[in-house]
């Protein structure tokens, strides 16, 4: 018992020794605990420190086994509050490991990539050999049509090529038979061509119900009223200080060639005003604001007139002579009678005017036969002459011209509302020489004005106006040949002027012939802001209000519906 020392023994022999340096090295480096775990074991008695009695042997046992617990203890808390760590080499072969699976990932990631472009490119290969496999088709379909109709014309020049091989004495007498038959292949089959077009154009001037109409006659007639009323205006206003009258210009739909309506035709006409003595016209404009409207206001100002009256004539100077004396002696000025503040009034003007041919029609010729029936207007003179069952309805408006130019200051309406002092700028007159100029330029069997007519009175009950529909025309009348609206092109010009209209709902745009238009005729005179600024869009309204553009492009598509049941013949 006393010849080994216990394991306890050892450790307690250094005072201040931690019995943790004491274990075993098979358990391994220790991590130290935050607060060290000290445990003070008493050293075990010696047999000299004991008595010797029986019990000595027994009591070593019991010391010993108590010593073996109590280590066992400390060291299965070391091992719960001290875990051993992963060592070094552990560590390594795990990041190589994920290291090796992300690479792996990569390149899964690189290979699906590479497929992706490969397939794509592939689709990219397919529609492009399909796209040229389509483009030699049509190349062989266009070479085909092409090798059908000029089989009548190689068949002669291979006939010339073997009388040339066969006998080569009468080479030019067969040379000049080959080319006169070849050329007359080639008119037989322009003619043939033509025919074609023209029959189309004959079946659909059959199927299309054209308005039977003698616009002619009726602007005929007119215009004679109109010349007898210029010389009356001239007797009565001569002394006058009214606005002096000249010749009346016929404009609108009736004088341009074309009516909207088959019944109750309007023949319209502009009658331009010039200042009577002593005074003169300034035109102001009123609506610099506004994008889509011009409205001027024409200023009458009084001009001092002392120089004519020392010449003799028979007036008195407005400016310088006393109220009273003019008021005794002279007529009013135009200031007193028909204006409004300075301004010449559209209202007071019309009735006056309505009371001056009401006066002088007595005095014409035509009263003989007709009756005159006046008609309501407050910004212009209507009126309907009737002679048994025939009758024409006659509108005169008055306006100022601008400058020298075609382009007048007129009281007839542009909106619904409009001031009575508000001239509003109209492009009638240069619209008609327009027309005018086509006319000249057309041959006797242009269509052109049956188109227009057409596509008026087809839209009628739509939101489409009239002026819109007239307007796309004179655009394709400016910028294609007058020749090509004959009736073997009636078809290609129907289909033109419905395409025109449908692109032009689309894109909410539709430009003015006139304002801004710097390829028009040159007799058509002008004034430089009418030709350099910016155009006016007709279809303003189609641009700001998304629901009447919707509402166009279905009314749209079904007008197309009726055009092209109209032109196969199903609806007459």
């Amino acid at each position: 018992m006393q010849g080994k020392p216990l394991m306890g023994e050892h450790c307690t022999g250094h005072a201040g020794v931690d019995r943790h340096s004491c274990l075993p090295a098979v358990w391994g480096p220790v991590v130290p605990a935050h607060r060290p775990l000290r445990i003070a074991i008493p050293a075990a008695p010696t047999a000299s420190c004991l008595p010797h009695s029986p019990t000595q042997g027994l009591l070593s046992i019991l010391l010993q086994t108590m010593n073996s617990i109590v280590l066992l203890c400390v060291l299965l808390k070391s091992l719960i509050q001290y875990p051993k760590l992963v060592g070094d080499d552990q560590d390594e072969e795990t990041r190589l490991l994920m290291e090796r699976r992300a690479e792996y990932l990569e390149w899964q990631r690189i290979r699906l990539e590479q497929e992706v472009e490969q397939l794509a490119l592939k689709q990219v290969q397919l529609l492009q050999h399909l796209t040229v496999a389509a483009l030699l088709v049509l190349v062989l379909v266009i070479w085909w049509m092409g090798g059908k109709r000029s089989v009548r014309r190689e068949e002669p020049e291979e006939e010339n090529v073997n009388a040339n091989e066969e006998d080569e004495v009468g080479d030019e007498v067969v040379d000049e038979a080959a080319n006169a038959e070849n050329d007359d292949h080639a008119i037989a089959d322009h003619e043939e061509d033509n025919d074609f077009d023209d029959n189309v154009g004959r079946i659909l001037m059959d199927r299309i119900q054209w308005p039977v109409q003698d616009l002619q006659k009726g602007c005929e007639w007119t215009n004679n009223l109109m010349d007898n009323y210029t010389i009356y205006f001239g007797h009565v206003l001569s002394n006058s200080f009214y606005p002096v009258l000249q010749r009346a210009i016929g404009v609108g739909s009736a004088f341009e060639g074309w009516s909207p309506r088959e019944q109750d035709v309007v023949y319209q006409v502009l009658i331009p005003m010039t200042p009577p003595r002593g005074h003169s016209f300034h035109l102001e404009l009123d609506s610099a604001e506004q994008r889509h409207v011009r409205n001027f206001r024409v200023r009458v100002q009084l001009e001092c007139t002392c120089s004519k009256e020392q010449q003799g004539e028979n007036m008195l100077c407005f400016l310088h002579h006393p109220e009273e004396e003019l008021r005794r002696n002279q007529d009013p000025s135009l200031l007193d009678t028909l204006c409004t503040a300075s301004y010449l009034d559209v209202h007071k003007t019309a009735r006056w005017f309505y009371q001056l041919v009401r006066a002088i029609w007595p005095a014409l010729p035509q009263s003989h036969n007709w009756h005159l029936m006046p008609l309501p207007s407050r910004r212009s003179c209507q009126f309907k002459v009737t002679s048994g069952t025939e009758s024409f309805r006659i509108e005169m408006f008055f306006g100022v011209r601008r400058g020298d130019s075609d382009i007048f200051v007129s009281s007839q309406p542009r909106e619904a509302h409009t001031q009575s002092t508000a001239w509003p700028e109209t492009y009638a007159v240069a619209e008609a020489e327009f027309f005018k100029h086509i006319a000249m330029q057309a041959p006797p069997d242009s269509l052109h004005l049956k188109c227009l007519q057409f596509f008026i009175r087809f839209h009628l009950g739509f939101s489409f106006p009239t002026y819109a529909m007239k307007t796309i025309v004179m655009h394709l009348l400016n910028g294609m040949p007058v020749s090509q609206w004959r009736r073997g092109d009636l078809l290609q010009r129907l289909l033109d002027i419905n395409d025109s209209l449908g692109l032009c709902v689309l894109a909410k745009r539709l430009n003015h012939f006139i304002v801004g238009n710097q390829n028009l005729p040159q007799h058509i005179r002008l004034p430089p802001d009418v030709q350099r600024c910016h155009t006016h869009n007709l279809f303003h309204r189609l641009a700001e209000e998304s629901a009447a553009h919707t509402q166009a492009i279905h009314e749209y598509r079904v007008l197309c519906k009726w055009f092209r049941r109209i032109l196969a013949g199903e609806d007459e």
